[in-house]
């Protein structure tokens, strides 16, 4: 039974010969990747002498049962083998040589051709002449690599073709060898090799094998002939398996001819059939990179060759891309018949997944996707499932069902902290949760929630904002916790239920005993940014006032006794258009002033929205324009209180205009700074004022008792104080009016009158 699906595999995969390159001894890892690198960028040979092209699928790592299947699909065997060593005396050549022997009877009998990469050795043994061994002073020192490959590929392709030329020729009488899966070959003992039925088998399945060979070989047209012949032998037969691939073959043929710009995605363009159309080769994201090249002009749309009209009619026997998946669709219909042949269906699947995208097919490359989630395999180890979810993922995004492809990238993650796993991967965990989130409509950035109304659902986001909680616990990274409660907090609140409120504001104080948030950028290793989470929602803030200050210290004009203002009034012109933006309103000129020295006052009407008494540690105001002592205030506010008012103070320390921007706050160890303009629906009278410079401030004060009422009420723009005095007729008293200094700042000026108002 094969075990190891290629999640990876592309139709056009089928024409590649598969090389594995691998360490023989003790080689660094990052010198074998080095060379492994030069090599596998060797992927594609033009024959001499003809328009025939050869793609190579280099491997450093290919399990010897799914060699076993190399006569059912030729491009699943391997057919070159390279092996690299370190070799530095002469003394250990002889046992290094057996090794490269051992090495190759892993593969044995399917290997067309080897070679022995060996490096460190120089002298004698390195100098004589040999195919199979080239020898290399130094990793540095080593140009030839590439020629090497080239002779290499050139003799592999002799091979194939003489077993191509050899496999085709009909020879009559001679008896066709019956080729099997390795799970039949138990199946076939004692059959009558002499029926009809029997030589049918045998043929099919050998004209299927041709077919495959010539693909390899280069000979697009000659495999589509030979694919179809095989076909029509193999569904006689009833040879579902074999009729299958031969269906397969047919298939990828047509895929390669119509998207010579291969279905394999994050790939470089692949060289047309036949041209040799030259242009930068593109390397596949996977190892064993393809190099392909194609002519950019040539794709319409839907990546179908444009002017195919005259090659329509030598290919004839090629599918039509619609015929391509119903042919796709039968063929996974005869796989899924053989239990031990889940790989085969399972990568048919993702191949057809592939082909539909280009197409835009993306319902019917999701049913194929939905076939392959049901396809069971051994039991995988942890590490195949995460790649089987996150090849799922990626294949869903690619066809656009971003919320699927999210779905299964999750799983992914989780099985990376799976409980079976001794040590979880809780790094590669938290890395593929955050590339869920835009498939949960989820950012990092809570400006993405505030306004508006909600995207996504609410209770799958808090999942999953949780669970990124849970592996940054894991990780030991707690301002990476901290930073993604507070998301959770502040954009999910709404959605929170009471418990649950008190459940995340518990934990969030529990990581904040350790690592207070702030309102730094967090910035991961791989460059991500999670910008701060200021909470805007503990407390709401309604309405913002500035106040002005109380009368005894308010500013007042000076009059000259004459009774003129010493400043002249500006005309007043009465405009109907009121301006309605917030902008404007923030921006509104305040009618009074603030003084340099003073204690200012701003009125916010807050409410608390939790279920519970809400602490805030640290509330103050954010300034700008003028220098400003902000004295904070701690408050406690009743569970879900309503409108609650709070009054922010502080003191400016120079003149000029000071704007009001926010305030800041700490909140169950979360240091916020609120600003007025990411807040909205906060009512305000304006947010600038003008601070002038400090004054003297003058008392009144008599020796005579105050009087018990007023005589006249104050207009508000004088201080007044009254006094009483009870006079006989006649009578003298004397009475010291006493005017005093009480600021900080010299009077330079006074004027004084008196005026005595004669009433009865």
């Amino acid at each position: 039974k094969m075990s190891v699906p290629d999640y990876m595999q592309c139709a056009e995969d089928h024409q590649t010969l598969l090389v594995v390159v691998q360490p023989i001894g003790i080689v660094p890892e990052e010198r074998f990747f080095r060379i492994y690198k030069r090599i596998s960028a060797v992927s594609q040979v033009n024959v001499r002498d003809s328009q025939r092209v050869l793609y190579i699928r280099y491997r450093h790592h290919y399990p010897p049962e799914n060699n076993e299947w190399g006569d059912f699909q030729t491009h699943r065997k391997v057919v070159g083998l390279i092996t690299i060593t370190e070799c530095s005396s002469a003394k250990e050549w002889p046992q290094t040589f057996e090794k490269f022997h051992l090495q190759k009877e892993m593969y044995g009998s399917t290997l067309y051709d080897s070679r022995l990469f060996v490096f460190g050795l120089q002298g004698e043994i390195a100098e004589q002449p040999r195919t199979d061994v080239a020898f290399y002073p130094s990793y540095d020192e080593c140009e030839t690599v590439e020629k090497r490959i080239e002779d290499f590929i050139e003799s592999l392709f002799i091979v194939l073709e003489s077993k191509r030329l050899d496999r085709a020729t009909d020879k009559s009488g001679d008896k066709i060898p019956l080729l099997c899966v390795p799970f039949e070959k138990k199946d076939f003992v004692g059959l009558d090799t002499d029926s009809r039925h029997y030589k049918k088998r045998c043929q099919g399945r050998m004209r299927k094998h041709v077919g495959d060979l010539c693909l390899q070989a280069g000979m697009l047209q000659d495999s589509l002939v030979h694919y179809h012949m095989a076909v029509e032998l193999l569904r006689s037969v009833n040879d579902f398996l074999w009729l299958g691939a031969a269906l397969e073959g047919l298939c990828s043929a047509s895929v390669i001819y119509h998207y010579p710009g291969g279905t394999g995605g994050k790939v470089g363009p692949r060289k047309a059939q036949g041209g040799s159309l030259s242009a930068e080769a593109g390397n596949r994201h996977r190892p064993g990179a393809q190099e392909v090249l194609i002519d950019p002009g040539a794709l319409t749309s839907n990546g179908i060759n444009a002017d195919t009209s005259a090659e329509i009619g030598r290919a004839k026997n090629c599918l039509s891309p619609e015929d391509i998946i119903e042919k796709y669709k039968e063929a996974i219909s005869y796989y899924g018949k053989y239990k031990n042949a889940g790989v085969i269906e399972l990568e048919a699947c993702v191949k057809a997944v592939r082909v539909l995208a280009i197409q835009k097919r993306s319902m019917e490359a999701s049913e194929f996707l939905q076939n392959a989630v049901y396809i069971n395999l051994r039991q995988l180890s942890e590490e195949e499932k995460i790649q089987r979810y996150s090849i799922l993922s990626e294949l869903y995004e690619r066809i656009g069902f971003h919320r699927k492809s999210a779905f299964f990238k999750r799983i992914a993650a989780m099985q990376c902290a799976a409980p079976s796993i001794p040590e979880p991967g809780w790094r590669a965990c938290y890395k593929l949760l955050l590339e869920t989130l835009p498939g949960y409509s989820l950012s990092l950035d809570p400006q993405d929630f505030s306004k508006g109304t909600h995207r996504g659902w609410a209770a799958v986001q808090m999942r999953l904002l949780h669970e990124l909680v849970y592996a940054s616990r894991r990780m030991g990274n707690p301002a990476l916790c901290v930073r993604h409660l507070s998301f959770l907090l502040q954009t999910m609140l709404d959605f929170l239920s009471d418990q649950e409120k008190k459940d995340v504001t518990q934990s969030l104080e529990s990581y904040t005993a350790k690592c207070p948030g702030t309102m730094e950028v967090i910035t991961l290793p791989d460059g991500l940014k999670l910008p701060p989470v200021p909470f805007t929602k503990l407390p709401i803030v309604k309405s913002v006032k500035l106040l002005n200050l109380p009368t005894s210290l308010r500013p007042h004009k000076m009059k000259s006794l004459l009774g003129q203002n010493v400043s002249t009034k500006s005309p007043f012109i009465y405009s109907p258009i009121i301006a309605h933006s917030r902008g404007e309103e923030r921006n509104k000129k305040i009618d009074f002033q603030w003084v340099q020295g003073d204690v200012c006052e701003v009125q916010l009407m807050v409410y608390n929205p939790m279920p519970f008494e809400l602490r805030v540690e640290n509330m103050g105001l954010l300034t700008t324009g003028v220098e400003f002592e902000s004295l904070p205030a701690a408050l406690s506010l009743p569970a879900e209180s309503g409108l609650y008012p709070v009054t922010l103070v502080g003191v400016p320390q120079t003149t000029g205009q000071i704007t009001v921007n926010g305030y800041h706050t700490s909140v169950f160890g979360v240091f916020s700074d609120c600003l007025l303009d990411n807040l909205p629906g906060v009512k305000t009278n304006g947010c600038t004022v003008e601070v002038i410079p400090a004054l003297p401030r003058v008392q009144i004060s008599t020796s005579l008792p105050r009087s018990a009422h007023t005589l006249q009420p104050s207009s508000g723009d004088e201080i007044s104080t009254n006094v009483s005095v009870q006079l006989f007729n006649g009578e003298t008293q004397q009475l010291i009016i006493k005017l005093e200094n009480i600021g900080t700042e010299p009077l330079e000026q006074l004027e004084v009158t008196a005026k005595t108002v004669n009433t009865k």
